[in-house]
């Protein structure tokens, strides 16, 4: 069982920076590829950004592409995601996700198995 647990949301003028931080529990968290995903009102869930447990490899949606970073501290357990250049069309809750242990990136990207609580940010024109 994993539990993730968001921070670092909040307010932002546009072209701003927040950086958000996911921390796991867990002893074999360098063994969860790990997610981004975000829900803006009246909106479906969709996924931002993702990192491996293996190579580090990443993905992104295009619309982040250049803007955002997706990064992993195993020491930590903890996942970030560096938002720069933000735009008010990024103002959602953001969550955290997890896939199975050991599964290939593509999952997280798509059919996450954990979930973390979300944190809001608003961006502001």
């Amino acid at each position: 069982q994993v539990q993730l647990v968001e921070s670092g949301g909040g307010l932002v003028q546009a072209g701003g920076s927040l950086r958000l931080s996911c921390a796991a529990s867990g002893r074999t968290f360098s063994r969860y590829p790990m997610g981004w995903f975000r829900q803006a009102p009246g909106m479906e869930r969709e996924f931002v950004a993702a990192i491996s447990w293996s190579d580090g490899g990443t993905a992104y949606t295009d619309s982040v592409k250049g803007r955002f970073t997706i990064s992993r501290h195993t020491v930590k357990n903890t996942v970030y995601l560096q938002m720069n250049s933000l735009k008010p069309e990024d103002t959602a809750v953001y969550y955290c996700a997890a896939g199975d242990d050991r599964a290939p990136i593509v999952v997280v990207t798509t059919t996450p198995k954990y979930w973390g609580q979300g944190t809001q940010v608003t961006v502001s024109s």
